[in-house]
């Protein structure tokens, strides 16, 4: 059974930093792309960054130059920091990754941390 586990959302006053953690746990073979998701009230949810098992790194438009995603390997986590923050930056940010077992691959999701920006 692989697991997601975020950590690190929380409270911030606009211009502050946070830092989210996922930790994938189970059995796991190997992991491909590990990325960040969020989703707003009454909004799709969206790309914010990704990483695959390189140094391949994506972002969207919104965050380039504040977030900078990484990834621990040996540790099945992955991070993303984030700077600078704004009000819209507000969301559920969910955790995603491709994950190997030794049966199958398959993709998984976190249950989600809140990040709340206040202006």
């Amino acid at each position: 059974q692989v697991q997601l586990v975020e950590s690190g959302g929380g409270l911030v006053q606009a211009g502050g930093s946070l830092r989210l953690s996922c930790a994938a746990s189970g059995s796991i073979f190997s992991i491909d792309t590990m990325g960040w998701y969020r989703q707003a009230p009454g909004k799709q949810r969206e790309l914010v960054a990704a990483v695959r098992s390189g140094v391949s790194t994506n972002y969207a438009d919104s965050v380039k130059g504040r977030f900078t995603i990484s990834r621990d390997n040996a540790k099945h986590t992955v991070y993303l920091q984030m700077n600078s923050l704004k009000p819209e930056d507000t969301a559920v940010y969910y955790c995603n990754a491709d994950i190997s077992t030794r049966r199958s691959r398959n993709n998984y999701w976190g249950q989600g941390t809140q990040v709340t920006v206040s202006s």
